[in-house]
């Protein structure tokens, strides 16, 4: 069974840094996409961060120049590195994977997206 297992959150002060992770544990016959996204309470879940597997990169305007995105495809693992934290940026962080589980005989890929259970990032002022 496929899972995506993050870790790395918590609280940290206006100005800090964290740095999240999201590993890609089960069989799997590859990683495509991967991407962090964010909820604040009460509002939709969106975008932060995706990253391809030739390390193709993009970010919503908020986060650019202050988190970065990476990967090691070795072990089907992306990060999240968050400097100059700001209160606003507190939310429950959500890993995201596009995975390709396997190929059938006729060569169709069979894949899905996967979510991680999310991890809170709380920033106090």
């Amino acid at each position: 069974q496929v899972q995506l297992v993050e870790s790395g959150g918590g609280l940290v002060q206006a100005g800090g840094s964290l740095r999240l992770s999201c590993a890609v544990s089960g069989s799997v016959l590859s990683v495509n996409d991967m991407a962090w996204y964010r909820q604040a309470p009460g509002k939709a879940r969106d975008l932060v961060a995706r990253i391809d597997s030739g390390g193709r990169t993009n970010y919503a305007d908020s986060v650019k120049g202050r988190f970065t995105i990476s990967r090691d495809n070795a072990k089907n693992t992306v990060y999240l590195q968050m400097n100059s934290l700001k209160p606003e940026d507190t939310a429950v962080f959500y890993c995201n994977a596009d995975i390709t589980l396997r190929m059938t005989a006729s060569g169709r890929l069979i894949g899905s997206p996967y979510w991680g259970q999310g991890t809170q990032v709380t920033v106090s002022s």
